[in-house]
């Protein structure tokens, strides 16, 4: 009898109206959010989470308090969905006409205005609530970030080089890491900002090149348009420099030689990725933009093994 029931009821749930009819719609509309917020592409989030983790690691001499870590991830995958939100919602006008992004949830018409709004109002507010937990002190740094967050999008339609903006968006979580751990911010801190704001330059420029002609036709401004045919050299400069900040803060912080392992090898990537970019073709220019994700990656990983052995040696 029993079983005969949970039939009945899985029958009637499977074949009910609103199962066949709503169900698709709303698992759609799910999807449509997913996308919104970049969560199928996370090349964003961890473009954006590895200077955390470098900042979290210095500050915390390898050991960084595991509920500031929590907190930071989290924070980090919540504030890159805001900021894509918001973005495709200042963008919303420029988005159909551009090859890459016409699909997007927003310009493809697949979801509101309205509704783009409160997304990015619950997932700031939930940033907001993970922000509170930590002390006064970073909590100001973390409205500052709010505020660079949702006013990028707007920037680069009046400063011709947006990407400074997004480095130093991108890199706030820096100076934040340092103020959750040692309620300070060093110079050492500062020093990662500044090496990470010439790198997001350097890949957001290598990024822009990929639209760079739909730009220009549609106004937004962009470095790749600045920079002109000196883009493959400029970019070559600022990825130098940012590796030459990343090494005075290394110094800075008495980090060692596995450290500078890690800057070696995000040297190889930078250089792997000035020859993808050669000829300035679309696709390569892309797979340069996301091999950044290694380039960060291995800094991190000269962080950690610099600390793992440091300890070991100093047990």
């Amino acid at each position: 009898m029993l079983l005969e029931r949970w039939r009945w009821i899985v029958f009637r749930v499977r074949f009910h109206p609103w199962t066949t009819n709503e169900l698709p719609k709303i698992l759609r509309s799910m999807a449509d959010y997913a996308r919104l917020m970049r969560l199928d592409r996370p090349i964003g989030i961890w473009l954006l989470l590895w200077p955390t983790l470098w900042a979290l690691w210095i500050a915390g001499r390898g050991l960084p308090d595991s509920h500031l870590f929590i907190i930071f991830v989290a924070g980090t995958v919540l504030m890159r969905s805001a900021g894509c939100v918001i973005n495709d919602y200042a963008d919303r006008s420029f988005d159909p006409h551009v090859e890459r992004t016409k699909e997007r949830p927003l310009a493809a018409g697949r979801i509101s205005n309205i509704e783009a709004l409160l997304l990015f109002t619950v997932l700031c507010l939930i940033a907001l609530m993970l922000a509170l937990r930590l002390n006064r002190f970073t909590l100001l740094f973390a409205v500052g970030g709010a505020l660079l967050a949702v006013t990028y999008p707007f920037v680069k339609r009046f400063l011709s080089v947006p990407q400074l903006y997004l480095g130093v968006t991108f890199g706030w979580g820096i100076p934040m890491a340092f103020a959750a751990q040692l309620e300070a911010v060093p110079r050492v801190a500062w020093l990662l900002l500044l090496g990470n704001m010439l790198w997001v330059t350097a890949y957001d420029t290598i990024y822009a090149m990929v639209d760079r002609d739909e730009d220009m036709a549609i106004g937004v401004r962009s470095t790749a348009i600045l920079f002109g045919d000196s883009d493959r050299h400029i970019i070559a400069v600022l990825q130098m420099m940012a590796l030459a900040s990343l090494y005075l803060a290394g110094h800075l912080a008495r980090l060692g030689n596995w450290y500078n392992a890690g800057l070696a090898a995000a040297a190889m990537f930078c250089v792997y990725q000035l020859w993808l970019i050669r000829a300035r073709d679309r696709e390569a220019c892309f797979r340069a933009f996301l091999n950044n994700n290694y380039v960060g990656m291995s800094v991190f990983i000269g962080i950690l093994l610099n600390y793992q052995f440091s300890y070991r040696f100093a047990q």
